[in-house]
């Protein structure tokens, strides 16, 4: 009998608590300085407690070098160290370790299978988990539910079903864990008839079993299914009304995700996800922000980082440029400031949003960066026409020893586009397979293409086409288009139309984008060919939608809209807009949208108003977004940056005066049908226009309309009254 001493015993408790309340690595080195000095580096009770500690702090190294040094580990240490390389995702030294303690014949116990079992599993190594197997039978574990359920689930993951049926019927006694287990078992591998079959055989079931089969139900989308045995479950608690809440999210039912919500006793933080992830899915970005306003006024629950990150994307989607600060400085109050996947979205939000400036400072602010971070601010400069800086990026991303993926070549590639940089594209394309060995996708061919085809290498381009090893999509050939349509390539441009028809032949923008073409060479009968071609698919181009933020909430229109209330005003005010325009001198060329409507140059079909705003002493901040058709945005595009700032300047001489300034503070975001985006900025010291994802875009003519004696620089204060009755 071992004569325990009592002084010691207080000792080694005290080590405990030091270990256990350990706040940092550079305490725990205090902390064994001190064990060695009392020389219980090999006790049996501290030694697993202070792997444990360097486990949490992830130094799993440290952890092994003392375990080496202890002489006769005990099954507790053993077990500590197990768990520690568990933890820290190091399976293969899991199921190594196993084999040495197999070899010195150690004593394994019911809380060492299931360890050793699971990184079998996350190695897929199915092999080695039938020796575990095995070895656990000759334990005498072969009925244990803690190592019955790991074998269960290991198999099950594996597709073994058979296998993991086997160890549970081999089990004398079952509980409600291990019935859960092989039921869940039956759902991976696809069969919830067998799920339910057993279900239905359970001598017990708890809210996890029926949580685990309503899941089953709802992963094969039969809802009807799972609703029904909803119904029918005896206690159901808050996390099951959540399974039910994603269900019907994930299969794109909004109404029914709606009425669950509704219905729902209990909320929590979950249940508000659930619904502003339901919605993000389904495409539904204004019902996000109100779902999320809704949740801060009445949820009693604070957000997490998956709100914050679910309501950043939809601010991003519809250009909410407002709602995204304001959301990003209350996640820095709630304790998110530095948050790795919400700086992501911040950084993705101010990009789309246009306030590039922003997401650099964002990115800079953050502790760690992750693939993501770096993709996502080098794509955001590509975009934004920031190509040296994203090519700068790229090279510190390098040299702080993070490793580019395919979709940052993507960036890189999209940088060379903006700045024309034929030869360092190829190199950087080369670059991709011989340093990085990433095999180049469809997305990085069309890149190229698009690169070439900028440059006016045409020829090159279609060869480049030819030579992929992959077949070239409709984006490839679209951009070939384009880079036609812009050089006038009438012969490419029809070898590209017929790759189109083949591809997607109900898509009538590539007949309008080669008419354009014909247009411009004076062919008519080609021109009149093509219409007859277009009309003959039965298809219209679908209208592009722009949106615009105001007051906190976010109103979409689409090209020709006549819906809004202020339609008639807005129309007067784009009449008058054009009588300026050319009382300075300005004639635009609109030739190609008259062309594509069959109108006159300026009629007010041409053109879509946004939104009036109107503050509470009448004064009204008028933003005037002219949405014409994206067929020849291109050209538009050109005549719109090469007039602007003269048109800025006339105004700003003929329209000295004014009593106050407003400062006006809105984004306005145009997005096609492809999901390009387009965006405008109205703000102190903002750029008129700033162009996102590309040039193959709707256009969108940002200008705000004063009375003549009410504009200082570029923020205008407007009478309302002086607006509607002496504008024209």
């Amino acid at each position: 009998m071992v004569v325990l001493n009592p002084v010691q015993r207080i000792v080694e408790e005290k080590f405990i608590t030091l270990l256990r309340s350990c706040k940092n690595y550079e305490r725990l080195h205090q902390i064994q300085a001190q064990i060695v000095t009392h020389g219980l580096e090999h006790n049996d009770f501290v030694a697993p407690n202070f792997i444990t500690t360097c486990s949490r702090f992830k130094r799993i190294h440290h952890a092994r070098k003392l375990f080496d040094k202890i002489p006769q580990p005990n099954t507790a240490t053993w077990n500590a160290m197990f768990r520690g390389y568990l933890q820290n995702g190091h399976h293969r030294d899991t199921v190594v370790l196993f084999g040495e303690l197999n070899r010195i014949a150690g004593m394994p116990n019911c809380f060492t299978f299931p360890m050793i079992i699971k990184s079998c599993g996350k190695l897929e190594g199915v092999r080695e988990g039938e020796e575990v197997h095995c070895c656990a039978t000759k334990h005498g574990f072969k009925s244990n539910s803690f190592v019955a359920t790991s074998l269960i689930d290991m198999y099950s993951k594996k597709g073994c079903v058979e296998d993991a049926y086997k160890v549970f019927g081999e089990m004398h006694e079952r509980n409600v864990v291990v019935w859960t287990a092989i039921i869940n078992g039956y759902i991976l591998c696809g069969d919830v008839v067998s799920g339910r079959r057993l279900f239905d055989l359970a001598p017990e079931r708890d809210v996890v079993m029926w949580s685990v089969l309503i899941s089953g139900y709802i992963e094969s989308k039969n809802m009807a299914a799972a609703r029904e045995l909803f119904d029918k479950m005896p206690n159901r608690d808050t996390m099951s009304w959540n399974a039910m809440l994603n269900g019907y999210a994930v299969n794109g039912e909004v109404e029914m995700f709606e009425k669950v919500f509704d219905e729902m006793p209990e909320r929590n933080v979950f249940s508000w996800n659930g619904l502003i992830g339901g919605y993000v899915k389904n495409g539904l970005f204004s019902e996000t922000l109100e779902s999320f306003k809704r949740m801060l006024v009445e949820g009693h629950v604070i957000p997490n980082d998956f709100t914050l990150v679910a309501v950043l994307s939809a601010c991003s989607r519809l250009g909410a440029l407002d709602m995204g600060k304001w959301v990003h400085v209350y996640a820095e109050s709630i304790g998110y400031k530095g948050n790795l996947f919400v700086g992501n979205v911040l950084i993705d939000m101010y990009a789309k949003c246009g306030v590039i400036e922003n997401a650099v400072v964002v990115f800079n602010c953050l502790d760690r960066k992750d693939i993501i971070s770096w993709n996502t601010i080098i794509n955001g400069l590509a975009i934004h026409g920031h190509a040296p800086d994203a090519l700068g990026m790229f090279d510190r991303m390098k040299s702080e020893g993070e490793e580019p993926d395919g979709v940052t070549f993507v960036g890189i590639l999209s940088a060379c586009t903006h700045m024309g940089l034929v030869k360092d594209g190829f190199l950087y394309f080369k670059s991709m397979v011989d340093h990085y060995s990433i095999v180049p996708q469809i997305e990085h061919y069309g890149c190229m293409v698009d690169l070439l085809g900028r440059a006016g290498l045409l020829d090159q381009a279609l060869n480049f086409i030819r030579k992929m090893p992959i077949e070239p999509d409709a984006v490839i050939w679209a951009a070939l288009l384009g880079a036609c349509r812009l050089y006038k390539n009438v012969e490419i441009a029809e070898l590209a139309l017929q790759r189109l028809i083949e591809l997607e032949p109900n898509n009538p923008a590539n007949f309008v984008m080669v008419s354009n073409i014909y247009k411009d060479l004076g062919r008519s009968e080609d021109v009149a060919r093509l219409k007859i071609a277009m009309r003959d698919t039965g298809f219209r181009k679908l209208p592009g939608c722009s949106v615009i933020e105001c007051n906190d909430s976010v109103v979409e229109f689409y090209s020709l809209d006549e819906r809004h209330s202020e339609t008639e005003s807005i129309y007067r005010v784009l009449k008058g807009l054009t009588m300026l325009l050319r009382s300075h001198g300005y004639v635009p060329n609109l030739s190609d949208v008259a062309h594509g409507l069959g109108v006159g140059l300026w009629d007010p079909t041409i053109h879509s108003a946004l939104l009036l705003q109107y503050n509470s002493v009448r004064e009204v901040i008028f933003p005037v977004l002219a949405i014409l058709p994206d067929d020849h945005s291109r050209t538009l595009l050109e005549e719109v940056v090469s007039r602007a700032q003269g048109v800025w300047k006339a105004w700003n001489r003929a329209l000295l005066n004014t009593a106050r300034l407003v400062h006006l503070s809105y984004v306005a975001v145009l997005r096609d049908d492809t999901g390009a985006v387009f965006t405008v900025f109205c703000g102190w010291y903002r750029p008129l226009i700033m162009v996102q994802e590309g040039e193959a875009l709707k256009l969108m003519y940002a200008l705000k309309w004063a009375q003549d004696h009410n504009l200082q620089n570029v923020e205008f204060e407007i009478d309302f009254k002086i607006l509607t009755d002496a504008v024209i």
